[in-house]
């Protein structure tokens, strides 16, 4: 083994000696067991810089972390150089011109408390501490997408250090390849990024937060409950998106939630739902119309502080049959053995999103109706083989009825995963890596690749 003298770095440096080295390797799916060989958590660009540095002199492999919420943990690795940017969680607010600019290392609930005080939505993700720029560099799905855009389409311009160690702005007008790049072709391919500026959105007060749980529902029940959610998407208002699981959990059964939100009132959301209340007598609806800012709290403290999990994330674009989706229900009759919970999920697209066209951002599937989510979940180390080995099997019925796949939820196990996550905006995503990363400091496990390389 290497004797590494660690001199050059600065910021906080953790490494395998450090007692603290065995909480802060840790990402937030827990299912991730790596052991980088340094973690710097830096407080200033210079942090970074010499962060790289010393990584290429040693021949080391980087890899970016805001958030930990890589589900496949590529934000992290084995003998690895991890540069943190969480300690960089700045936030500027300009109401005059109407900007919001964040450091690298800002999360969603820390945005969300900032612009919520003031006012102000943001079309940020539901889990309180994933990184707003590895979210926003996926595109940045979220429950006010519809009527806000995706997080990249509000992105008015992103600084990072590149492979040099140098800085670089990029917006529409300058470094414009890597501004469209940026918005969509996921995080860790280009740089370390150290600040986003964001258009403010109109000040929306309140909004009307949507909960619909139904408990221990049967398979013709779930079904209807599916077929009513397709058809209300056919014509949704667009100031509304919603997520709907289809559960199997150990403690409360087989059932479907469905959450949301509407920047409307709470007489609105019962008309546009009432579809939803004549179903099943087992549904609960609770909608709730209080602020903005309390709508996105509540939907944050939903979600654990860490899990367990096996996930990927594909597109829809068909219209199901009945039939269809009655094969889509049947994949979570039974959980894996040892899991606790498994779901299939639909994350609304349509409205805003789709304004833009395929080509306009490095995010290709923006015209699709939905993202289908699927995973399990369990607790006990001993399950976890078996639990991905349950995700692998039915993902095989999941990739035939979806088309693409959704680089933040990204999935290990795909043959040709860039061609599944960017489609046809691949090859342009190819020359524009050659540009800005020519020797590939920036490599990690499904990044864009240089062909020849």
């Amino acid at each position: 083994m290497i004797d590494f003298n660690y001199r050059g770095l600065t910021g906080d440096v953790i490494t395998k000696e450090d007692f603290s080295y065995e909480e802060e390797r840790k990402a937030w799916n827990r299912a991730i067991e790596k052991y980088p060989l340094v973690i710097i958590y830096c407080h200033i660009n210079d942090d970074i810089i010499n962060a790289i540095t010393w990584a290429k002199l040693h021949s080391l492999e980087i890899r970016i972390r805001s958030g930990r919420h890589h589900y496949e943990g590529y934000s992290t690795g084995n003998d690895v150089v991890v540069i943190d940017i969480s300690k960089m969680n700045g936030i500027s607010v300009d109401e005059e011109i109407g900007t919001v600019k964040i450091q690298g290392g800002v999360r969603n609930r820390e945005l969300y408390e900032v612009l919520g005080e003031l006012g102000y939505p943001f079309p940020g993700g539901g889990c309180p501490t994933v990184g707003v720029s590895g979210l926003t560099l996926g595109g940045g799905w979220g429950y006010s997408n519809r009527l806000l855009g995706l997080a990249s389409d509000n992105l008015l311009e992103i600084e990072l250090i590149d492979y040099k160690g140098e800085r670089i702005v990029a917006t529409d007008e300058s470094n414009e390849d890597l501004f469209w790049a940026l918005r969509g072709a996921g995080g860790g391919n280009f740089g370390v990024v150290t600040s986003m500026t964001f258009k403010l959105p109109e000040k929306i007060k309140m909004a009307t937060l949507i909960d619909i749980d139904y408990i221990g529902v049967d398979d013709n029940e779930i079904l209807d409950i599916f077929e009513t959610w397709a058809h209300l998407y056919k014509s949704l208002d667009k100031r509304v998106n919603l997520k709907m699981g289809i559960y199997n959990s150990k403690i409360k059964g087989r059932g479907v939630r469905i959450t949301g939100i509407l920047y409307g009132s709470k007489e609105e959301a019962d008309i546009i739902l009432r579809p939803f209340k004549n179903i099943s007598e087992k549904g609960v609806f609770d909608f709730n119309y209080i602020s903005v800012l309390d709508v996105n709290r509540r939907i944050q403290d939903s979600h654990p502080p860490y899990e367990k999990y096996k996930s990927a994330g594909r597109f829809v674009y068909k219209d199901y049959s009945r039939n269809e989706m009655a094969k889509i229900i049947k994949l979570i009759e039974e959980r894996a053995n040892g899991g606790v919970y498994a779901a299939v999920s639909l994350y609304g697209l349509g409205g805003a999103i789709g304004e833009k066209g395929k080509n306009d951002t490095a995010f290709y599937y923006r015209d699709a109706k939905f993202i289908m989510g699927f995973q399990s979940v369990w607790e006990e180390y001993e399950y976890a083989l078996m639990n991905i080995e349950w995700v692998k099997e039915k993902l095989i019925y999941i990739n035939s009825i979806t088309t693409g796949s959704y680089i933040n939820f990204p999935y290990a196990e795909i043959e040709d995963y860039e061609k599944e996550y960017y489609g046809e905006n691949l090859e342009k995503l190819r020359e524009i890596k050659l540009k800005y990363d020519p020797y590939e400091v920036f490599k990690f496990p499904q990044g864009i690749r240089i062909l020849g390389k």
